[in-house]
């Protein structure tokens, strides 16, 4: 953002003009004008910026300037009002952002210096978010939900196979919580519905590959996608407020859902290892028994997705018989997505 927009990468605040549109009501140029101190002409300035930054915000004539939908900011006494008292147990560290590069990437930096267990990350604005492969996750400012957890472990990498997959089912679940349905798992980390991708899921790893370790967990989820964010993005896409008729759960429940769901499961995921959560995912498999297109190394392969195996690999039937994907190697999309369409790159 501009000097005159702008807020410190670690403080969480609204640009002041932003704050004076949240609510969703018009206000006149002369009046945000007044409010905020500067000419009427260096807010227009502003608008155009923060319409950059993926919020619709509509000239009405004789009326102002208003947002398309109100904006519900990230409040850390909200989230942890939705929290039970166990649940908040497991919190060691809420930390929200107004602006960062990424919220996963915010606590691998912390991660050497500070050993905690359930460091928690939001940010209202990531300009450099990142999905699996490498790729870039784009969410409108105010229209999704970024969010990062830090869960350490004591048995080293080799043993945290399908983490991605029980993540996805507490996303699943949290959703649930919020009263939104028809939600699944695209293997190896999509949360899909209706076909097209909600959210998505990135694990990264760090420490010791046969001793103590840590697993950055980072979630992202489509609440609202305005025109400009949807036309930058390649494959078919979904938001909260479409899939539930244009009214999406609170941003800060659904934040503390989230939180209490990934939580819960890593807390059983590192007691009991992913035998405890198999028969969950097997029934939100989106991909069991349909056909799939394995992209690996630049070679392509069609098979028959036959589900999982007991540590969260694909099991692919291929025209020379069956074998195991595993999600660092390959890509998967069902046969007959459509490719062309517009969606969420994680």
């Amino acid at each position: 953002m501009s000097a005159s927009v702008a807020r410190p990468a670690h403080a969480h605040a609204p640009p002041p003009l932003l704050a004076a549109l949240a609510h969703g009501g018009a206000v006149s140029g002369s009046e945000l004008a007044a409010r905020l101190g500067i000419s009427r002409a260096a807010i227009w300035k502003q608008i155009e910026r923060l319409r950059e930054f993926g919020l619709e915000v509509e000239a009405q004539a004789g009326r102002g300037y208003r947002l398309a939908a109100p904006i519900e900011w990230l409040d850390a006494p909200c989230i942890r009002a939705e929290l039970s008292p166990a649940e908040a147990a497991r919190l060691s560290d809420l930390a929200l952002h107004w602006q960062l590069d990424s919220t996963s990437s915010e606590l691998q930096r912390r991660a050497a210096g500070d050993a905690r267990d359930g460091l928690t990350c939001l940010a209202e604005w990531q300009d450099a978010g990142r999905g699996r492969r490498g790729r870039v996750w784009r969410t409108p400012l105010g229209g999704g939900l970024a969010l990062s957890l830090l869960k350490r472990f004591d048995d080293g990498m080799a043993a945290l196979g399908g983490l991605s997959l029980v993540a996805g089912v507490a996303a699943v679940r949290a959703l649930h919580d919020c009263g939104v349905e028809g939600v699944g798992l695209k293997w190896p980390n999509d949360l899909v519905a209706r076909e097209r991708k909600l959210g998505g899921i990135l694990v990264e790893l760090g420490g010791d590959a046969t001793g103590p370790c840590h697993a950055v967990i980072g979630i992202g989820l489509n609440l609202r996608l305005d025109a400009r964010t949807a036309a930058a993005i390649d494959q078919p896409w979904i938001d909260l407020a479409t899939l539930t008729g244009a009214a999406p759960p609170s941003r800060n429940r659904l934040a503390a859902r989230l939180i209490a769901q990934l939580g819960a499961a890593l807390e059983r995921f590192a007691a009991d290892g992913f035998d405890a959560f198999v028969e969950d995912y097997r029934g939100l498999d989106l991909l069991r028994g349909r056909a799939v297109r394995v992209l690996r190394a630049g070679a392509v392969e069609d098979g028959v997705a036959l589900g999982i195996d007991a540590r969260g690999a694909l099991r692919v039937a291929f025209a020379d018989g069956e074998r195991r994907v595993d999600g660092g190697e390959v890509s998967v999309r069902p046969a007959g997505f459509d490719s062309t369409a517009r969606g969420s790159d994680a």
